[in-house]
């Protein structure tokens, strides 16, 4: 179920607009709805596709979205793109490290949603998250070749413990 609540919350921002068209041709939703169907018994979806945006914007709408526990905020991307496999892991660990030092911006080239992968950089320091990361691949590790290969990673943000309210 979409959730037209926050939509709303977000519809008046300027850097936000309303398209169906948008979401067409993305393919990130089609991959991460199983995986938040199958742990998530009951819960609503606000999808988001980041266009011509700064990373303060996407912040700003990550902001006024953030709720407590019962927020879950996925953000989705690539790493690198068709490079040969030894490049690859060099330039995915390198991101990797970026990310998990709350470093921003991450430049398109090493993630094809750097945009939005920053927007949650700048909001997980507000928020006081720490990264973890839970895993890094490549095509090459999972399925063909390993002449050009995309890479993948996936973080948790979580509370820093000096900063959890009770």
């Amino acid at each position: 179920m979409l959730d037209t609540a926050a939509a709303h919350a977000i519809a008046h921002l300027p850097q936000v607009s309303i398209s169906a068209e948008v979401h067409a041709q993305e393919h990130s939703l089609e991959v991460q709805l199983p995986f938040l169907q199958t742990v998530l018994s009951d819960f609503t979806l606000l999808p988001l596709a980041v266009g011509m945006a700064m990373p303060e914007e996407v912040a700003e709408v990550l902001n006024i979205l953030w709720g407590g526990d019962e927020t879950l905020i996925v953000v989705s991307s690539d790493l690198s793109h068709y490079l040969p496999y030894s490049t690859a892991q060099r330039v995915d660990k390198e991101t990797v490290q970026s990310i998990l030092k709350l470093h921003q911006p991450v430049e398109h080239e090493r993630a094809c949603g750097g945009t939005p992968i920053s927007g949650l950089i700048l909001a997980a320091r507000q928020h006081h998250l720490t990264p973890h990361l839970l895993d890094l691949r490549n095509s090459g590790d999972t399925a063909g070749s390993k002449d050009q290969v995309v890479g993948y990673a996936a973080f948790a943000f979580t509370e820093e413990k000096e900063h959890v309210q009770h």
